[in-house]
């Protein structure tokens, strides 16, 4: 399997090289998180793409992840701080137009998410939203190896200050976790040629008849 061998290669890059990731492989990675796995199909998150040196800088600044700054590009992954019945209505819909079906047709859906996901907190809604955007950060990562771009998941970043710069409570969002992306330094970085570390299969997984 074609993918075994770009989860082999794969790794957290430490030193990104100077080249730019495509416009092209940028919209491939995209369209991958955007068809990710997610809890009812109702993607309570949204991904930001940085490529302005300037702002990576800036958010960046006073953490120890230089990948922020000197990667191609940043993929910010924000949850919602809430999640509302205007977000249930605009999925009904969006589930409507793209599937050529009644909105009604959808009530007993519609109903079954108010009572699920209405019922709960705010702050249990949170972490349900910010586990479904780390299943895309998952995605993102495996679809960058299949590119060959080289990434780096980081949680290690200021997340006010991300929520800030990036003006993410004005759309109810907070930052919850981040990707780094670009090429690796192969002679800067002394961990780009290091073999891959694991546990065996035999003690980690476990079969259970």
């Amino acid at each position: 399997m074609k993918l075994l061998d770009n989860l082999k290669w794969r790794y957290a890059t430490k030193k990104f090289s100077e080249r730019k990731v495509s416009t092209e492989q940028i919209d491939q990675l995209i369209e991958a998180v955007n068809l990710s796995a997610s809890s009812t199909g109702l993607q309570p998150y949204r991904i930001f793409i940085i490529e302005n040196r300037d702002l990576r800088e800036k958010l960046g600044e006073g953490s120890f992840n230089r990948q922020i700054a000197d990667s191609s590009h940043l993929i910010v992954f924000a949850a919602f701080e809430k999640v509302t019945l205007e977000h249930i209505n605009e999925y009904m819909s969006l589930i409507s137009t793209q599937r050529g079906i009644p909105l009604e047709s959808v009530d007993e859906f519609k109903f079954a998410l108010i009572n699920g996901i209405l019922s709960r907190s705010d702050e249990e809604n949170f972490s349900w939203a910010s586990k479904q955007a780390y299943i895309a950060l998952g995605t993102a990562l495996i679809a960058a190896a299949e590119l060959k771009i080289d990434s780096t998941p980081m949680e290690g970043f200021d997340a006010t200050k991300f929520d800030n710069l990036l003006a993410l409570q004005e759309k109810g969002l907070k930052a919850v976790v981040t990707l780094a992306i670009g090429y690796r330094d192969e002679e800067l970085d002394i961990l780009a040629n290091f073999k891959k570390v694991r546990i065996s299969e035999k003690e980690f997984a476990t079969f259970i008849d």
